[in-house]
């Protein structure tokens, strides 16, 4: 892919904390630091995987990209863009009302995580993958039936189950419906918020290749969150490193995965399964000692730091930005080679 494409999304400097009250007058008590400083492309027609511990901040950078965050909670405070680059211009979206952000949701669409939570349940999988082509089309009822009809072909699913209800799908069946729906409006990127780590592993690879093939189909732009690192190797291009908050390295997927520079990814990394046995027990691994700060008492400087076995006294007093280090990688940490 050439790195002189102009991105379709650019996320800037974003940040998103979630205030906690509480007390006898409902005061603000402390705060959630969910992402900081968060800064990245999406280039068109790419999959960047993003990858990290469960409640890093993976899921909460996906919300703000499709802008739901404010009518999930009110009360959260953004700071940074999130910039779409359509074919009218660029748009910043964060700030945009409810109102004013409809028209720019056809653009850009999500698979949420849980396939069961994530369809309504007294609606008939017409209604739910038609639902969108209602708010953003203005097709008759006959071209919307069409639609819904080769939509679920393409996921793999007979139209005739059209009338049908989620409860009588399967797991990935459902899944394969929140993919229809999220493809309705013919967006140029879509949000996967680990869109398989509810289903069983044979269903998995049946739903990855799917995405697989419908990224080359229509040319699509994916933001895969995952924590199956497995997976994100298989699917992404390029991955993102997340830890508590904080983007720690960048970069393409054969790059990081073949010699992990920061030294959370390399742990991150050399936990995951190999198949050969053999390989298992050769390869380094890295062990990080004690658990993961809270969001709400974050340590100061470098996030990591308190785990990390390169720490230095000086990682206590600032927070490291993203460097290049060649090969169209970037660290978090000025103390790797």
């Amino acid at each position: 892919m050439a790195s002189n494409q102009k991105p379709i999304i650019e996320v800037k400097d974003l940040s998103v904390k979630f205030p906690i009250f509480g007390g006898l007058f409902l005061g603000k008590v402390a705060e959630v630091r969910a992402v900081e400083h968060v800064t990245f492309d999406l280039l068109p027609g790419e999959t960047l995987g993003m990858v990290g511990e469960s409640g890093c901040g993976k899921t909460t950078v996906g919300r703000a990209i499709i802008n739901i965050l404010k009518s999930i909670a009110p009360d959260v405070v953004l700071g940074g863009e999130v910039i779409y680059n359509l074919d009218e211009g660029p748009v910043s979206v964060m700030k945009l009302s409810k109102k004013a952000m409809r028209p720019y949701r056809s653009n850009v669409q999500m698979i949420f995580q849980d396939p069961f939570a994530s369809l309504n349940p007294r609606l008939t999988v017409m209604k739910i993958v038609e639902e969108p082509l209602l708010i953003h089309t203005n097709m008759t009822s006959a071209e919307r039936t069409e639609r819904v009809g080769w939509l679920l072909d393409k996921v793999g699913l007979n139209p005739e189950q059209s009338q049908r209800y989620p409860h009588e799908f399967s797991g990935g069946q459902r899944q394969r419906i929140g993919i229809a729906r999220a493809l309705a409006t013919n967006p140029k990127v879509i949000v996967a918020d680990e869109p398989v780590s509810a289903l069983d592993v044979s269903i998995q690879a049946q739903v990855i290749n799917l995405l697989e093939d419908l990224e080359a189909e229509f040319n699509l732009s994916f933001l895969f969150i995952a924590h199956d690192l497995s997976v994100v190797e298989h699917i992404s291009g390029r991955i993102a490193v997340m830890y508590l908050g904080n983007l720690v390295e960048i970069g393409p997927s054969e790059v990081i995965y073949n010699d992990p520079k920061h030294p959370y990814s390399k742990a991150l990394l050399s936990a995951v399964p190999l198949p050969d046995p053999k390989g298992a027990k050769n390869r380094q691994r890295t062990i990080l000692k004690g658990d993961i700060p809270s969001p709400m008492a974050k340590p100061s400087g470098c996030p990591f730091r308190t785990r990390c076995p390169i720490a230095k006294a000086e990682c206590a007093t600032y927070t490291p930005k993203l460097v290049d280090m060649g090969q169209n990688r970037s660290v978090a940490c000025p103390y790797v080679k």
